[in-house]
């Protein structure tokens, strides 16, 4: 048992990383992906398909919109359109998945009224005539009349958005503000919404919201019951249907016996129960009063009838008789397309439809709060019990047990799902299979290990020294990714394509190689890790894999040699007819993130973050400055010992904090007295510049420029005092530069 502690451990450690996933304490995206993916597997594989006629829709689709014209249509339309569904065709209850936020001036009563009051004041004619046309051009009554009397289901829609608007009149809340007082009820909560005009809301029998949840991944798989807004409840669209088909039964909230009315802990709300002449219809709800769509199958599984063959009289006068009509849309310029488990481009309007047959039928499935219990508790005992028996069994008994442990849990699932019951099972699984693996690997991967293949490893990174340093226990040393505070070295060669097109390929091989070589001799005799070559450009760090407290400074001291060493290959290269070299290099040190990393084709040793990136783009820089090397303020705090010349604060791209950059001379006592002089000055024309003080600033930079006429940067400083001359920056002016290319 001694020798398998380190498995029971890894094994418990990862039971204990999907108990806190089970347990919604912190959630994987992953797990939440593959719970998603197995959800709408599992709805697929077992809609009942084929088409319902309880439930019609009434679509604005693209050949009504063709014949009556764009949407939206006149109110005096659509109080034919209702007209027509409940007196021609005897509809039992009609829902409106539209909003009704404005009001309808079409008629051009509006103009009309403008005109009595204004150039037609004292027309009497006028204003006689425009009495007894008011009513008839009054869209907007008339509407309002149509749904007087029947029993029509207003929709409206909630946002949840910083600045979310309030417009409209809801409807009177389906339960009072103190209907859940005590209970941990975790319902949806809105702030605005966009809701009907007062005079179509007080005319209509109900009203509902539309909103469906929609998932982490963009799919609409529930739509919440109840919603909570300003302390009262509203209801669903969909809920509000089936209630005015039933006669208007009350909302009776469904709690279990062991809930806090009868001295219990828990206070879950799991159904909603209708109470009608015929019994109590029980509509089962999960913890954040949602229930789940039950899709019947893909788009198409309710009737769809064009509005306008309601509007012209098409249809067999039977064809609606009894039915609960949606008025909704599947034309894709009104935006009513949702993703759902059963398509990519759904109609919203056939969510509700799914909804109200499931509600009718008692079939909705449920996923109750005590879900999240019921998983916990199977990835504990899993966990515990593969985390204890898979290292002392044999490969076969191994993969037996978890074989009957995985069937195990997932015949569990699927009994539970055809009784209606919906749980979680991607946490098990994946823990079933990833401990199976680990016990599986185990030798594979770890008691195989050997001292050469550690050698081998790293012995393309660091240097030899490094790793018989590090082979003497290998223990200590790991590949797999951490993070850790480093410093990052880019160095490019300045003008490479000019260069390279003006040699022959074997010439630049051969070029190549005698600059690359001497340069990785430098980083390795400093104790670098030669992370890769990028074309002309190396890369290369400092503090992993061996730990170096002084890893800043053996960075700056090999950009330091890099330069000379450079200039050493000067003589060989023009004596063989190759151009002179000039680089640049960038240095950064904070933290990142040092690993083997790639894909099973290739993979490098590398560091990877914000930190990299930052040593990347001072590389980039160098130019603009005319100067060889660029240190960031992290290295240059890290690494006495060495002069350096600030250039300037800059930001740049990908970076929104600015940062201080430098340029180091040369170490204290080797840069010469006259540079330190000059060096003063400098920094004082640089404080002058970040105070504006533009003509002391520019006093001091042409004097330096006289001094050193060829110096790149004091001409760079000098233009730029020129030009703020002219454009001062302002007061905000916070002296950095920004950069908006790599």
């Amino acid at each position: 048992m001694r020798r398998n502690l380190v498995r029971i451990f890894l094994g418990l450690l990862f039971g204990a990383v999907l108990l806190v996933h089970a347990a919604k304490v912190v959630q994987i995206p992953l797990l939440n992906t593959l719970d998603a993916f197995i959800y709408d597997a599992r709805l697929r594989l077992t809609t009942e398909g084929g088409v319902d006629d309880r439930v019609v829709i009434i679509d604005l689709d693209e050949r009504s919109l063709a014949e009556v014209g764009r949407w939206p249509w006149s109110r005096n339309t659509m109080a034919m359109l209702v007209d027509r569904l409940f007196d021609e065709y005897g509809i039992a209850v009609l829902g409106f998945d539209v909003v009704f936020a404005e009001p309808d001036n079409s008629s051009g009563l509006r103009s009309l009224d403008a005109l009595a009051g204004g150039e037609l004041r004292g027309d009497l004619a006028f204003k006689s005539s425009l009495g007894r046309l008011r009513d008839s051009l009054d869209y907007d009554r008339k509407f309002a009349e149509s749904l007087r009397g029947h029993a029509n289901v207003l929709g409206y829609y909630f946002s949840n958005a910083d600045d979310a608007r309030q417009s409209g009149v809801l409807p009177p809340p389906a339960l009072a503000a103190d209907a859940f007082a005590g209970r941990p009820i975790a319902f949806t909560r809105w702030n605005g919404f966009g809701a009907n005009l007062a005079e179509f809301q007080k005319s209509a029998a109900a009203a509902g919201h539309f909103n469906p949840l929609i998932d982490f991944d963009g799919v609409s798989r529930r739509v919440p019951m109840l919603v909570e807004h300003n302390g009262e409840y509203y209801e669903s669209l969909s809920l509000a249907v089936v209630r005015s088909l039933l006669g208007k039964p009350p909302i009776w909230p469904g709690f279990p016996e062991d809930g806090p009315a009868t001295g219990g802990d828990y206070g879950g709300l799991e159904w909603l129960d209708l109470p009608t002449a015929k019994g109590t219809l029980r509509i089962p709800v999960d913890e954040n009063v949602a229930a789940l769509i039950p899709f019947r199958g893909r788009q198409g599984s309710f009737p769809y009838l064009s509005a306008v063959d309601v509007l012209r009289g098409r249809l067999a006068p039977d064809r609606l008789r009894g039915r609960v009509a949606l008025i909704g849309t599947t034309a894709p310029g009104l935006m009513d397309l949702r993703s759902t488990p059963v398509g990519s481009a759904y109609p919203g309007v056939e969510i509700h439809a799914n909804l109200i047959a499931g509600m009718l039928d008692g079939t909705l499935s449920q996923k109750p709060p005590y879900a999240i219990g019921v998983d916990t508790v199977l990835v504990a005992v899993t966990a515990l019990l593969l985390s204890l028996l898979l290292p002392i069994l044999s490969p076969l008994r191994a993969s037996l047990l978890a074989f009957a442990v995985l069937a195990g849990v997932t015949t569990l699932n699927v009994m539970l799902w055809s009784s209606g019951v919906v749980l979680p099972l991607a946490a098990q699984i994946v823990l079933i299979l990833s401990l199976y693996a680990l016990n599986m690997s185990w030798g594979y991967f770890v008691e195989s290990r050997s001292k050469r293949q550690f050698t081998e490893l790293f012995g393309q990174y660091v240097p030899p020294e490094l790793v018989d340093e590090m082979a003497r226990d290998p223990e200590r040393y790991s590949m797999e990714g951490k993070k850790e505070e480093l410093t990052v070295l880019f160095s490019d060669v300045r003008g490479f394509t000019s260069i390279s097109e003006g040699l022959d390929s074997k010439e630049l091989t051969q070029l190549m190689n005698e600059y690359l070589g001497a340069m990785t001799q430098i980083v390795q005799k400093n104790r670098g890790t030669l992370d890769k070559y990028i074309g002309d450009a190396i890369m290369a760090f400092w503090g992993a894999p061996v730990a170096d407290p002084e890893h800043a400074c053996r960075a700056v001291l090999t950009a330091l040699e890099m330069q000379k060493a450079l200039r050493s290959l000067d003589a060989p290269f023009q004596a063989r007819g190759w151009p002179v070299l000039h680089i640049g290099v960038g240095i950064n040190t904070g933290t990142m993130t040092v690993g083997d990393m790639g894909s099973i084709v290739r993979k490098s040793y590398t560091v990877m973050g914000d930190a990299v990136n930052l040593g990347s783009r001072l590389e980039g820089i160098t130019k603009q400055y005319g100067v060889g090397i660029i240190v960031s303020e992290t290295t240059r705090a890290q690494c006495d010992g060495v002069i350096y010349r600030e250039l300037d604060r800059v930001r740049v791209k990908g970076k929104d904090a600015p940062v201080a950059i430098f340029e180091p001379l040369g170490l204290v006592g080797d840069v010469d007295a006259t540079v330190v002089e000059t060096l003063s000055r400098w920094h004082q024309a640089l404080d002058d510049y970040r105070r504006q003080d533009w003509d002391a600033a520019g006093a001091q930079l042409e004097f330096l420029l006289k001094q050193n006429p060829e110096c790149s940067l004091y001409r760079l400083y000098v233009d730029r005092v020129a030009r703020y001359r002219l454009e001062p920056p302002g007061a905000a002016w916070d002296g950095v530069t920004t950069f908006e290319t790599k």
